[in-house]
């Protein structure tokens, strides 16, 4: 039903509109193909032969078929505990990020009630320009007694100030104060106010932040490298990097044969792609599960600084 309607409609248009909208979708999906392809070539990349792959002859489906990358991969018996840790550091570390930023974010939107909101957003984005620099931060992790520790990776990057304004743009727009004011009618302070009202109406921001800060833990691996020296406390991303570099230096070995050099470049290529799909995975599954929200949120959120 709903294609004919649209059908209509476009039979109404006048030509000018019609060119226009078949360009833009033709635009568009040059833009979906461009984007979406280099996935799609990682991922049967990582399925097809080393020698298919370099020959340029995997294209849109995987060629001899193999699945060595992975196995060697998941060989390692460092890459689960890599997984282990970075579930953990990922769900604390974002639970930490949305206590902090989400009551933060709403306390700003509230002007009215918030003394010095102004001045207190004001040295929340001085931060964004200027930092303390790696080695005082390093001291001040060291001194601060959290060095190889989990809250070495959550606790300095509690609240982003960027994802901060976004929240509070959400709250100052899509939370009018007269809602605030009716709730005090009805006997509700702001304890009550914020987690039985305003927490059910924002989920669509709670998914934008859930979503970010979570990816961005689930991908760091700077920090870990410079903070965990314990290799059973480091993520996944430091141990992959690990696993890449050990596979890729085959100039250490002490075989002359070429045969072996050629059979290790092989499987040097399959488990470069290995790695980026097996690090990748959790991320691509989550996602749908917050795409409609995101969506709503980021658009919401990014009206007005």
């Amino acid at each position: 039903m709903s294609v004919r309607l649209v059908s209509k409609e476009f039979k109404k248009q006048s030509k000018s509109d019609k060119a226009f909208d078949i360009i833009n979708h033709i635009f568009l999906i040059l833009i979906l193909i461009v984007v979406l392809y280099p996935l799609w070539f990682i991922v049967i990349a990582s399925f097809s032969s080393p020698n298919e792959v370099a020959a340029g002859n995997v294209l849109f489906w995987p060629k001899g078929f193999n699945v060595k990358g992975y196995a060697e991969i998941f060989k390692y018996e460092k890459i689960w505990i890599g997984y282990k840790n970075s579930i953990i550091y990922t769900f604390v570390g974002t639970a930490i990020n949305l206590i902090a930023t989400i009551p933060a974010a709403f306390a700003f939107s509230r002007k009215k009630d918030l003394v010095g909101s102004k001045f207190l957003m004001l040295l929340f984005t001085i931060t964004m320009f200027f930092g303390g620099g790696l080695v005082p931060t390093y001291l001040l992790i060291q001194n601060l007694g959290l060095y190889d520790t989990m809250w070495a990776l959550v606790l300095p990057g509690a609240v982003s100030v960027y994802n901060l304004i976004v929240a509070r743009t959400f709250f100052d727009q899509s939370i009018p104060y007269e809602l605030w004011e009716a709730a005090t009618v009805d006997g509700c302070d702001y304890a009550k106010y914020f987690f039985r009202i305003v927490i059910p109406i924002s989920k669509p921001i709670i998914a934008v932040m859930l979503l970010i800060y979570a990816v961005g833990h689930w991908n760091s691996y700077f920090n870990a490298l410079i903070y965990i020296i314990d290799s059973a406390k480091q993520p996944l991303q430091v141990i992959l990097r690990e696993v890449l570099i050990q596979s890729q230096n085959v100039t250490n070995m002490t075989s002359t044969s070429m045969d072996t050099l050629e059979a290790q470049r092989q499987l040097s290529e399959m488990i470069k792609y290995g790695v980026i799909i097996v690090s990748s995975l959790p991320v691509l599954v989550m996602y749908p599960f917050v795409q409609k929200h995101f969506v709503k949120g980021m658009m919401i959120g990014a009206v007005k600084g």
